[in-house]
C-alpha cells in the first residue's frame, strides 16, 4: 500500500509543469491585415475540416520562423442558434484550432484562443460567421 502511494505522489509531481502563459493580448487582432489566415467550418460545427487545415500549416510555418511572434486565434460564430450556443460554438472551433497550431509545434504558451460573436447581415459577412481567424501578431517592441 505505501508503495502504490510512493508511486503516485512520484507520478504527480514528476509530471510536466504546465508553461506559464506569455503576456500579450489579442484585443485589437481581429483589424490587423497581415499574416491573417482563415480556417473554414462548416456551419454549426464545431469539428475541424480538412479544409483548414492549409491555413493551420501556414500560420504554422510562419511562427515557426518567427519565434519571438504570438498567435491569436479567433472563433467565429454568429448569433443565429442563440447568444450561448454561438459562444459555445466559437470557442470550440478556437479550441481545435489552437489545439492543432500545437501539434503542428507551435509553443501552448504562445497560442490564445478566444471566442468572437456578432450579428451577421449581408452575404458577404456569412463566412466570418463560419470561421476561425488566425493571426500571427507582430513581434513585440
Amino acid at each position: 500500500m505505501r508503495t502504490l502511494l510512493v508511486a503516485i505522489l512520484l507520478a504527480a509531481f514528476a509530471a510536466p509543469a504546465q508553461a506559464q502563459p506569455r503576456p500579450f493580448s489579442c484585443v485589437g487582432a481581429e483589424d490587423l491585415e497581415d499574416d491573417v489566415f482563415a480556417v473554414p467550418f462548416t456551419p454549426g460545427s464545431p469539428t475541424l475540416r480538412e479544409a483548414g487545415r492549409s491555413g493551420i500549416a501556414a500560420a504554422a510555418a510562419l511562427a515557426e520562423t518567427a519565434r519571438d511572434r504570438n498567435i491569436c486565434v479567433l472563433g467565429h460564430a454568429d448569433r443565429r442558434q442563440g447568444a450561448t450556443t454561438s459562444v459555445q460554438l466559437a470557442a470550440q472551433r478556437a479550441r481545435a484550432v489552437a489545439l492543432a497550431l500545437s501539434q503542428q509545434g507551435i509553443e501552448r504558451d504562445r497560442i490564445r484562443a478566444e471566442a468572437r460573436v456578432g450579428a451577421y447581415s449581408g452575404r458577404e459577412a456569412e463566412p466570418a460567421a463560419r470561421a476561425v481567424t488566425i493571426v500571427v501578431l507582430p513581434a513585440a517592441r
